[in-house]
């Protein structure tokens, strides 16, 4: 039986150091998965189903445990990136995962570019367009540092504190029924599984489901011995984006309990401005433009890491490329604007993706040539399992309907 080689040397780093990049990862998966689309979805499904979306989100937020957990375990254990890993389940399904990873990050990259350009409209005025090349050039900034990784993980947790706190201010103006949320969240008078699995393919779609995992192989936290410190990490990455979209929907369900209309046209930014007027629009301009440029980042980093596994060269080129795929989805979006049609595509190829990973994850993970002497919790295969299907399931039916 052959070991992975990072398995023997797993975690001798300073605790301090570790933290912080367990931290860097968590952050770096949610606010990957707190985009535009995030906050879109969050206010539409709050005004449909009212505080029975919270039983909603209370499901999809332990499914999205189990998915992320199965992933980031079962990377960390291998210690290769998840196209390596495919590989070496079923040949030629990691090239296969990185093309969808890497075309669909491109497409969701153009739609988080504008969203960055609205986000810089609302709050400071700016046309749009400058907005989103402002942005841009921020993100690949941040890649021309030194220690751009490091960086990137910091931004990552500043953004992630100023979206969770600016919404948290706007859930409390809202002045939420919260007994009744926390009510129906257990006994809710309907149920939409429908609603959940969306939220779910919304968590952890795409490459967001490897963003955090692949950042814990880059700064070598893999092997046995990294699992505990994996599984915290990741259980965070899922708790602050859940976070977010509890306050997201208490401001909302506020804003809907007291009979006022969100605007069909920008859902989630008429309740920040319902909530607290002209200040309000300001802040979800700055809240839309933390979502949209972390995960500008978080894309294109996740996107090249699947690259770097395949184009041996690609490693020492890291920033280079991570710059070149931001400036390819600027200038995308500047060209011919926001390209719904693509989205939508890349949105179903995403959809996809979730089930055929976590097919490829599972079978690794009781592969010893593979992960070695790692044992993978049945709860959580049968988990990962459940939700493999389950999205499968819906992804077909989007499909054909």
């Amino acid at each position: 039986m052959s070991v992975p080689q990072n398995e023997s040397s797993s975690i001798n780093k300073p605790t301090s150091q570790s933290w912080s990049e367990l931290a860097g990862a968590a952050f770096l998966m949610a606010t990957s998965a707190i985009g535009p689309g995030f906050l879109t979805q969050t206010a539409v499904f709050t005004s449909r189903f009212g505080a029975d979306f919270a039983a909603a989100i209370l499901l999809s937020a332990l499914l999205d445990v189990a998915v992320q957990l199965t992933v980031w375990r079962v990377i960390a254990a291998s210690g290769v990136r998840a196209p390596v890993l495919a590989d070496k389940v079923l040949q030629g399904s990691g090239g296969a995962l990185t093309l969808a990873i890497v075309l669909g990050g491109l497409a969701f990259n153009i739609g988080n570019v504008a969203g960055a350009g609205l986000g810089v409209e609302s709050a400071l005025g700016v046309d749009a367009r400058l907005g989103a090349v402002l942005s841009a050039a921020l993100a690949c900034g941040i890649f021309l540092l030194r220690r751009a990784i490091q960086v990137m993980d910091r931004f990552a947790q500043v953004m992630g504190a100023v979206m969770i706190g600016l919404t948290l201010y706007v859930a409390w103006a809202s002045a939420p029924p919260l007994v009744l949320a926390a009510h129906r969240a257990v006994l809710p008078q309907h149920f939409d599984i429908a609603a959940t699995l969306t939220l779910v393919g919304g968590t952890v779609g795409g490459y967001i489901t490897f963003a955090g995992g692949h950042r814990l192989v880059d700064a070598g936290l893999t092997g046995i011995g990294a699992i505990k410190r994996v599984t915290i990490s990741a259980s965070m990455g899922v708790a602050v984006a859940t976070c977010m979209r509890i306050l997201l929907f208490l401001a909302a369900l506020g804003i809907c309990s007291q009979n006022r209309i969100l605007d069909a046209g920008n859902p989630a930014a008429s309740v920040f401005t319902i909530a607290l007027g002209g200040v309000g629009t300001r802040l979800f301009g700055v809240v839309m433009w933390a979502a949209a440029v972390t995960s500008i980042i978080g894309s294109a980093y996740t996107s090249v890491s699947f690259l770097r596994g395949f184009i041996p060269r690609f490693e020492k080129m890291q920033s280079v490329i991570v710059i070149a795929f931001i400036v390819s989805s600027t200038t995308i979006f500047l060209l011919i604007g926001k390209p719904v049609q693509v989205l939508v595509l890349a949105g179903l190829v995403n959809s996809f993706i979730i089930p055929f990973a976590l097919v490829l994850i599972l079978l690794a993970a009781y592969k010893p040539s593979i992960v070695g002497a790692y044992k993978h919790p049945f709860w959580l295969a049968v988990a990962g399992g459940f939700v493999a299907i389950l999205l499968f399931g819906m992804s077909v039916y989007a499909l054909i309907a």
